[in-house]
């Protein structure tokens, strides 16, 4: 009777206190709600837009539903699509005169700060003008303030224009010494990302890819910098090779840069470009602000067709998956939602992906495979669209890439860690019993047996040949020919042009161009997905800030009497005869 009492009356404290949270929250929603509406962003008359882009850029900002409390629900606008058409849309904004590219510090990938560059271009085609200034200019800083009219630089800066490298660590020596080792399987010679766990050194194969994809995307920069900045491409490396942008002098001599100045002179110089006195001042507006200022504007368009952009950006994995992840349940809730609506009339899939597990990427397959069925599905690649992230893509009607994107991969590894030496050495044995002889698949307190390595062999050998037949059927490719290409190998688009892994090189706009004309329509809007549902008292929970009420009576009655009460709960909500195992089937 006790034990029944103090659950009636724990659970009572928990709803009362729930429900003063819950007032909390509403009474808050509501005071962010009313502030959000009287913070519209207004855009002066004679203002620049101030690209500082130290934030981190998404393709896709996201759309975050609470069902529980909708007026929490949130659509950021800094993703990068958002700001291009925030810079596409300034191009016929009377009220902006012009673009300042201000001590970026780009925190975006190479393809990314592509796509911003181009609309930078096509910016420049209004006869408005763009000025680019930096304390420091990072490379990818510089390849995006190349479009600009004038450079400036700060006296005492630096330039960093040295060509691409990369660095890779190396851990067997570490593994051998520590006694944590990594037990590799891998199918394709290529499949260079578990190396640094068998050797002590890049592999020939490694060497040779990464030194052609770092040069494919290389001579790719330099063509667009030589395009604007009038300098030859071999004289850009001889640039690159004797570091000429490390001083302010060296830059201005190597023509990398117009002027010298200090930030106050450079904003100056604005001021008497656009007629503005010195002692006046010069109003501007961020990008971030002025995307969001757009974003209502853009949503205006009236059409009844609809083109679904539905991103995969991040680790591809089983499960719901969030912003930054590809979770095959959230991805396939919206192509099915894309697929069933009527008025969308196309589909295009916007990979940011460098892959993940085999098992969601077949399923998020599988749903594109029944969806390509219904409409049009293309593909467009950002920065990286490789291993899984190619898988998913694979049987899409077009694909489109940049020249900058890394895609490809196409091939399979498993790792699992090993303790066996550390263990040895501390002291500490681990014994098994099993009712058969593969009971156990695996232990890490023990080296992988002959038998072990042989079966999840078959298991990667089987999922690279899955793989290879998905390219294949999709890309109307024999095996000989995926082969050739495959083995783990990384592609930038240019070369996956060539080799007939991608369709065409261009961004996201080509791939709405080829999914309008694949759906015959003139007119659409775009609708963005996923959308990302969240539980608001499970992320306060996990933040320590509210217990989830399980939580609470967990806490109060212990463990053992809370699942005790679940299952009289249980028991008393079924009806009719019921085919149940009696007892509990958890093992220990």
């Amino acid at each position: 009777m006790n034990f029944i009492k103090r659950v009636l009356s724990t659970v009572t404290g928990i709803f009362v206190f729930l429900a003063i949270c819950f007032i909390g929250i509403i009474i808050l929603g509501i005071a962010l709600g009313g502030s959000s509406k009287k913070e519209a962003v207004k855009v002066k008359s004679d203002s620049v837009l101030r690209l500082k882009l130290d934030f981190p850029i998404r393709d896709y900002a996201g759309k975050t539903v609470f069902k529980q409390y909708p007026f929490l629900n949130d659509e950021d606008e800094d993703g990068l699509f958002n700001l291009v058409n925030a810079i596409r849309y300034a191009k016929t904004d009377e009220n902006i005169k012009g673009i300042s590219i201000d001590n970026v510090f780009i925190n975006a990938g190479v393809t990314q700060t592509k796509v911003l560059r181009d609309a930078l271009l096509d910016f420049k085609t209004s006869g408005k003008f763009i000025v680019a200034y930096a304390d420091v200019y990072s490379q990818k800083d510089y390849y995006l303030s190349s479009v600009a009219d004038t450079i400036f630089i700060n006296p005492v800066g630096t330039l960093e224009f040295k060509g691409l490298a990369t660095e890779h660590l190396y851990f067997k020596d570490f593994q051998d010494k520590s006694g944590v080792k990594m037990e590799v399987i891998r199918h394709g010679k290529y499949k260079s990302a578990v190396e640094p766990f068998l050797q002590n050194e890049m592999s020939a194969e490694n060497r040779e890819q990464i030194a052609v994809y770092l040069t494919s995307i290389w001579d790719a920069l330099k063509l667009e910098i030589s395009k604007e900045r009038a300098i030859p491409s071999k004289k850009l490396d001889s640039m690159a090779n004797h570091l000429l942008g490390r001083t302010p002098q060296l830059a201005l001599q190597s023509k990398l840069v117009d002027k010298i100045a200090y930030h106050d002179e450079y904003v100056n110089g604005m001021k008497h470009a656009m007629g503005v006195p010195k002692d006046k001042y010069l109003h501007n507006i961020s990008i971030r602000r002025y995307a969001k200022h757009v974003a209502p504007k853009l949503k205006t368009k009236k059409s009844k067709n609809r083109i679904a952009v539905i991103y995969a950006e991040g680790d591809i994995v089983y499960g719901k998956g969030d912003l930054g992840k590809v979770g095959h349940i959230t991805i396939n809730k919206a192509l099915k939602r894309a697929r069933k609506n009527k008025g969308i009339k196309a589909i295009v899939l916007r990979i940011n992906s460098p892959g993940g597990s085999a098992l969601a990427s077949e399923l998020i397959w599988r749903e594109l495979e029944l969806t390509r069925k219904k409409k049009p599905v293309i593909v467009s690649m950002g920065d990286v669209a490789a291993s899984g992230g190619y898988y998913i893509a694979a049987n899409a009607h077009k694909i489109v890439a940049e020249p900058t994107t890394i895609t490809g991969s196409i091939g399979v590894f498993g790792i699992l860690p090993n303790f066996k030496g550390l263990t040895d050495d501390l002291g500490i044995n681990a014994e098994q019993v099993k009712t058969n002889t593969n009971a156990i698949t695996y232990s890490p307190f023990e080296p992988l047996s002959d038998n072990q390595r042989k079966y999840i062999k078959e298991g990667i050998i089987d999922i690279y040949s899955l793989f290879t037949k998905r390219v294949g059927d999709g890309r109307g490719l024999t095996s000989p020919q995926v082969e050739a290409i495959a083995q783990g190998r990384v592609w930038t688009g240019k070369d996956a042009l060539n080799n007939g892994l991608v369709d065409a090189l261009g961004g996201l706009d080509l791939a709405l161009q080829y999914a309008a004309e694949a759906a015959d329509i003139e007119d659409y809007k775009i609708r963005e997905f996923p959308v990302f549902e969240k539980n608001l008292d499970k992320i306060l929970e996990d933040y320590g800030l509210v217990k989830a009420k399980e939580t609470l009576i967990k806490e109060e009655i212990g463990e053992e009497q809370y699942k005790l009460l679940k299952t009289i709960q249980s028991l008393s909500k079924k009806e009719g005869a019921q085919l149940l195992f009696p007892f509990s089937t958890a093992i220990h």
